[in-house]
This record gives C-alpha cells, structure tokens and sequence, in this order.
C-alpha cells in the first residue's frame, strides 16, 4: 500500500476513503457530493470519512507549518525509540 494503495491489497472501503482523501488533499476545488456518494457505495460509513478527513485536515496543517516555518521531522530511529513510551502513555508529556 505505501508504493501504490491503488492497486494494493486492502479493503475497497479503504481504497474508496483514500481516493476521497487524495481528492480533498490534491483538488479539493473538484470534491463534491458525488466523491463522498462513491465511498459509501463501497461501503464506507460516514462516520469513516469524518474520521478521515479529520485526520488527513490535521495532517496536512501540520505538514505546512512544518514546511512553511523549516520545522525538522527526527529520523525514524527516534520515533522508534519513543514508540514503546507512547503507545504506554499516549501524546500527553505530564
């Protein structure tokens, strides 16, 4: 799925989702009634897409102040490193 979710062995309600998130991240201008319509045919529930779109919304906000203020992304070893801690306590830095 990471190379190509199109062709890629998934759920078609996960491929009709991310098709619906590619357009609202790549043409929203072209997003309508008819692309959510789509999803649910394939069997995604609304409460998915709201879901989705949340996190693809949040996503991407943090995607451009990072990119817009020169924000550094730690390597993926670091990540790693705190996974275990996380998954163990969540985001919250208490």
């Amino acid at each position: 799925m990471k190379h190509d979710w199109r062709t890629a062995p998934i759920d078609e309600r996960l491929r009709a989702t991310l098709a619906f998130l590619e357009k609202l991240t790549l043409r929203p201008h072209e997003l309508g009634p008819a692309d959510a319509d789509a999803a649910r045919a394939a069997g995604a529930s609304d409460e998915a897409l709201v879901d989705a779109i949340h996190v693809a919304a949040l996503f991407n906000m943090i995607d451009r102040l990072a990119d817009s203020l020169g924000w550094d992304v730690p390597p993926f070893e670091e990540f790693s490193a705190r996974a275990e801690a996380m998954l163990a306590s969540g985001y919250a830095l208490e």
